[in-house]
């Protein structure tokens, strides 16, 4: 049974009330008259048959019975107001964060992003990118993106994009006194090496990619170095010279002709992939799972493009 409930505007000048011990302190706060509160302090007393006050020299005083519900009353009061500026709020809309490398988030997830924004308007993201690893289990991020082996101890893992490594260049490196048409013209021309502490060892650099192919370089090591992947595909944009990229990072610039791949038989597969990391303890949260499954469509579509070039 629904036992019933006493008037709440009574019961809130009571509580005022009880609290000041003055009338006309509790008619402010209440942004009421004096006389509103009496009115209401005695209907309540007329409901249950009790007085809940008592006057006595020193002043307004509480009643054995108001004094024992008084303490109920304002924790009640006090719920009731928090309910209620819940109710106010604005929904919050899902929310998802995500730990992702620079050079991964500049080249290959934010070109994306509006994509998903428009799929997904009413999904915050948050991105946080660095190259530290990211306690995923601490609740810091939702989820992160990681290039590497894939044993994540404690953590389920789930390979989104494999990896080669292949020359890319400026296509005005194609002409000119000294074009590039086969890895011998290489001599000719700068290279630019990716130094950035991905712990890959299967990654080749260029003195190996050269060697595989029986090419004989004067120096293969010298040449500009940089230690973000991003950093290097923007310098082989300017045309500073010839980089060994991760194709991946490479592929939208090679896609819109900002970049050409000089050798069609210059690609080499490595042992690394990109990874998406959650944590093993909690099952992801609806803006989290629905960022996953779009980075998988997009992961789709990134090899069907791949095919494509």
């Amino acid at each position: 049974m629904v036992r019933p409930l006493l008037p709440l505007n009574a019961l809130r000048a009571f509580e005022s009330a009880a609290r000041h011990l003055n009338f006309s302190r509790a008619a402010e706060e209440l942004s009421v008259t004096p006389g509103a509160v009496s009115q209401q302090i005695r209907l309540l007393e007329d409901i249950i048959g009790s007085a809940l006050f008592k006057r006595e020299p020193r002043g307004l005083q509480l009643t054995d019975r108001g004094r024992a519900a008084v303490p109920l009353l304002t924790e009640g009061i006090e719920r009731l107001m928090d309910a209620s500026s819940m109710l106010r709020e604005p929904v919050r809309r899902p929310q998802v964060s995500i730990s992702v490398a620079p050079s991964f988030a500049s080249k290959w997830l934010m070109p994306r992003m509006d994509d998903f924004h428009a799929a997904h308007p009413d999904v915050e993201v948050w991105i946080s990118a660095d190259m530290e690893p990211v306690a995923v289990g601490e609740g810091k991020v939702d989820l992160a993106l990681r290039y590497g082996p894939g044993d994540y101890a404690g953590f389920v893992t789930e390979r989104l994009l494999t990896e080669t490594v292949l020359p890319v260049c400026s296509p005005a490196l194609m002409r000119g006194d000294h074009p590039i048409r086969r890895p011998a013209d290489l001599a000719h021309h700068t290279l630019l090496h990716d130094m950035s502490n991905d712990g890959d060892h299967s990654r080749p650099d260029w003195a190996m990619w050269l060697k595989a192919r029986g090419v004989r370089h004067p120096d293969p090591r010298r040449g500009s170095r940089f230690n973000q992947s991003g950093m290097l595909i923007e310098a082989a944009v300017a045309g500073r010279g010839v980089a060994l990229a991760k194709r991946t990072l490479a592929q939208a610039d090679l896609a819109s002709g900002r970049l050409v791949a000089p050798f069609p038989d210059g690609s080499e597969a490595v042992g690394f992939a990109y990874h998406i990391v959650l944590p093993r303890d909690r099952p992801p949260s609806p803006g989290a799972a629905a960022f996953i499954a779009w980075l998988k469509r997009e992961a789709v579509h990134h090899d069907n493009n791949m095919d494509q070039l």
